[in-house]
């Protein structure tokens, strides 16, 4: 039976990858020989051209958040433009609220 894929991202190259997962095993990037970040099988990238998705994928892969399926859907609420980012961001430093519960977090109170 053949495992499951997931997908793995390189941010400087802005490319997707999908990948059989093993925990156990660092991913290179093909083109740039850097790490590939998990970034989990209900992930869909952004084209490459478009560097506001890009950044704040970057944000979001880099505070730990990633896209993994739930036994009941997807992977829940994501922040899709820098505003969003920003916003959510700044009140995590207000509030002294963790980053990542802050930006998977669909409305601010």
């Amino acid at each position: 039976m053949a495992h499951a894929k997931t997908s793995y991202v390189c941010l400087p190259c802005r490319a997707s990858y999908k990948q059989p997962h093993d925990s156990w095993r660092e991913r290179l990037c093909p083109r740039c020989a850097r790490p590939l970040f998990h970034a989990g099988s209900a992930f869909a990238a952004p084209r490459r051209r478009d560097t506001a998705a890009w950044r704040t994928l970057s944000v979001l892969l880099n505070a730990g958040i990633g896209f993994h399926k739930t036994c009941c859907g997807g992977p829940g609420w994501r922040p899709r433009t820098v505003r969003e980012v920003r916003e959510r961001l700044a009140y995590a430093r207000a509030t002294g609220e963790p980053a990542d519960r802050v930006l998977t977090r669909p409305e601010l109170p």
